[in-house]
């Protein structure tokens, strides 16, 4: 929007040409969503609480966790509100690219907006049914995967990129609708997942969100990805601003969400990042380096897998409790530390995952 504005203006003054550079939209892009977040957070957690929109508990977890009974939650719509106007506010909304991560991620958030409704209105912590959920998220899931395969220009938009690897690929052709649905999916659900302590899920958002930023951003600039040897995807370097916002956003967010949380951000949030997360990674080809980067929601999911394998099979559990977080938990680490170390992971996972731009 401000983009179309600048251009106009640039006619009568040349400065405002410096707003055609994405680095810098995508910095301001951070900066307004995370100005958003900070000046909106408080109206939104008093309204919060005023409607009584309190965190449901569920009665078989850790018990430290009954406390939190209350806190308002659906707090994840603060960080959509500011990805969105701040998304709008800074990039090249003639960029197909940007409608459909925009879309995707909002249409995600409605699946957890409505899932986190049916929570409170029936005062219980299951919410939309399992199979309601994932219904609606293939629905979204394939439109979106479909709408990236038919406006695909090259053949690398649709081949799997393999990470240290220099010049592996392996062309996936309709298969690659399959596969993106399930980037997309996969993630969502993992990041859902991770949402278990005040700050967990996050801040490795916001890490990888700015990791991807980088990607985009090099991926989209035919002099960079040419250095760096990985494919250039045109038109995918507009997504450096919404990697940026979702940054802002997040920092944002974690202001309020850090322990011990004055707000939650329920299904509305974390289906809706992880999403968005998953889509972003698909355009810029990095679909397996968003498995290393986002390697705690990998082993969250996987902990969830594995118990329930081994519970239906053996009838034994693997873990005091999955996801993994809470199996910590139950060790007796207090939540802060568990939230701390999963951070430390991530920054370690995201700077491994950044190398693969260089060792290859």
């Amino acid at each position: 929007m401000l983009l179309t504005l600048a251009h106009y203006l640039q006619h009568y003054e040349s400065g405002f040409a410096v707003f055609q550079y994405i680095t810098l939209r995508a910095i301001l892009g951070a900066i307004t969503a995370l100005v958003l977040s900070l000046m909106v957070g408080p109206l939104v957690i008093r309204k919060l609480s005023s409607y009584k929109i309190g965190q449901q508990v569920r009665d078989d977890g850790p018990q430290s966790h009954l406390s939190k009974a209350g806190t308002p939650t659906m707090g994840g719509a603060l960080i959509l509100v500011s990805i969105t106007i701040s998304t709008l506010l800074w990039s090249d909304l003639s960029n197909l690219k940007v409608w459909v991560v925009m879309g995707v991620t909002l249409s995600f958030g409605l699946i957890g907006g409505i899932d986190d409704y049916k929570k409170l209105v029936y005062g219980n912590s299951r919410g939309l049914s399992a199979r309601a959920k994932y219904f609606w998220q293939t629905v979204f899931g394939l439109l979106a995967a479909i709408i990236i395969f038919m406006h695909a220009k090259t053949p690398i938009e649709t081949t799997l990129i393999f990470p240290f690897l220099k010049n592996v690929y392996l062309p996936m052709g309709l298969f690659f609708i399959v596969f993106a649905y399930l980037v997309i999916v996969g993630a969502s659900n993992a990041v859902n997942l991770t949402d278990g302590l005040d700050g967990l899920a996050i801040m490795p958002t916001v890490m990888v969100a700015a990791a991807l930023g980088i990607f985009a951003y090099v991926t989209g600039h035919t002099t960079f990805s040419a250095y760096l040897g990985i494919p250039y995807v045109a038109g995918v370097g507009e997504l450096t601003i919404f990697c940026g916002s979702m940054v802002g956003a997040g920092l944002g967010f974690l202001w309020f969400n850090t322990y011990p949380a004055q707000v939650f951000m329920g299904d509305v949030g974390a289906l809706a990042l992880g999403a968005a997360l998953g889509v972003v990674a698909v355009y810029v080809r990095q679909e397996l380096v968003l498995v290393i980067m986002g390697g705690v929601f990998v082993m969250e999911t996987v902990s969830v897998i594995m118990q329930v394998a081994s519970f239906k099979l053996t009838g034994r559990r693997i873990f005091k409790m999955a996801p993994i977080h809470h199996h910590f938990e139950l060790k007796g680490w207090p939540e802060p530390r568990v939230i701390v170390r999963f951070w430390i992971i991530t920054v370690v996972l995201v700077l491994i995952g950044l190398a693969s731009l260089k060792i290859r």
